[in-house]
């Protein structure tokens, strides 16, 4: 299977749930902006919409999306979904929650540069990481349990503090317990980029 990535993208979420699920994987780097990949080839006749993630599975089909991505690695291992009769529709719904609700938000923030229009959209998603916060219901998402929607989430918490919005402190329990996770730990040093905590750094 070949999985197709940008490091610190949103495709760092399916990154480490690749690596959760234990699945075999060939990486391949792409540059979004010239939608090429490292050896100057062209991204696009792998993914026509030219960004990721994307994985190409051994049957040839190509998957594109984080929220169908994810979905479909949770579903291959044991673990990966919240429990319950309604555990799939529930990791959806949060998927699709953090996908339109947080992540496109985010995007405008690396290239606007009006203070006003900024300040703006950081209260905005602000208050949508407090919602997300005030539905936690353990150490993760859905209590115990690491899911895809925790990988996306954990993601988007680097992209706050890139882009300094601020979050609840709920989360920072919640950084120091995704990244000491072995699968996170191995995606972080694949795509060369330093945990958020420092501390955890130190005792990696």
């Amino acid at each position: 299977m070949d999985f197709y990535h940008t490091p610190t993208s949103c495709s760092q979420a399916t990154h480490i749930l690749l690596r959760e699920a234990k699945l075999d994987f060939r990486p391949h780097r792409v540059d979004i902006f010239n939608r090429t990949l490292a050896d100057g080839s062209d991204y696009t006749r792998i993914n026509p919409n030219g960004y990721v993630p994307a994985l190409v599975r051994d049957d040839g089909m190509l998957l594109t999306e984080n929220v169908a991505i994810l979905d479909w690695i949770a579903s291959q291992a044991d673990g990966l979904l919240p429990t319950g009769r309604l555990g799939r529709t529930r990791h959806l719904q949060m998927l699709g929650f953090i996908s339109t609700e947080l992540h496109k938000p985010c995007i405008p923030l690396f290239f606007i540069e009006d203070a006003e229009q900024q300040s703006r959209i950081r209260d905005l998603l602000s208050s949508r990481f407090r919602r997300i916060g005030s539905m936690m219901a353990g150490d993760h998402l859905f209590g115990d349990r690491f899911t895809g929607a925790d990988a996306f989430l954990y993601v988007m918490l680097r992209w706050a503090a890139m882009l300094e919005i601020a979050t609840p402190k709920v989360f920072d329990a919640f950084v120091d317990r995704v990244e000491q996770r072995p699968a996170v730990q191995a995606a972080l040093a694949a795509e060369a980029v330093s945990p958020l905590h420092a501390d955890v750094a130190e005792c990696a």
